[in-house]
């Protein structure tokens, strides 16, 4: 079996850990197949990129990371400090990502925060949201204090 055929097929009967390492993996090498792979195949899956609107279902997500990869072919992001909330038919996972860009000084890394949340679905765990907000390096310990604004 192919190597790219062999992850998509890890993804179909994965845990959420394996579907979201090969999201990531995704991402990192600009594969759009891989990477909607990972997600059910429902209308009322949303997307939510840091500063963006609400993409639902899977051909205005689809759209959105084909236009994202046209651009620049891949997101060199890596995700960390990981934390978990599991039950037997979803995860919620939320995640410090790290993201490698370009600025007119040169190289630099940018923070993001996502809400990675996988269902257990017929074809195995699958991605059904995936909501990122802009953050700060601080933001791997994950702060106990009270916030100043609420929503």
């Amino acid at each position: 079996m192919p190597k790219n055929k062999a992850k998509l097929h890890a993804v179909m009967g994965g845990t959420p850990d394996e579907v979201e390492t090969a999201f990531y993996e995704a991402l990192q090498r600009g594969d759009l197949d891989q990477l909607m792979a990972c997600w059910a195949d429902e209308d009322d899956i949303a997307c939510i990129h840091p500063g963006g609107q609400r993409l639902m279902g899977v051909g205005a997500i689809r759209a959105a990371f084909e236009a994202m990869f046209s651009q620049g072919g891949a997101v060199h992001v890596r995700p960390e400090h990981i934390r978990r909330v599991d039950s037997l038919a979803s995860a919620v996972h939320h995640v410090l990502e790290t993201v490698d860009i370009l600025t007119p000084d040169g190289p630099a890394s940018a923070h993001v925060l996502a809400t990675n949340v996988y269902h257990k679905t017929a074809q195995g765990w699958r991605m059904v949201v995936h909501h990122a907000s802009p953050g700060t390096p601080g933001d791997a310990g994950g702060s106990t204090l009270v916030p100043q604004v609420l929503h």
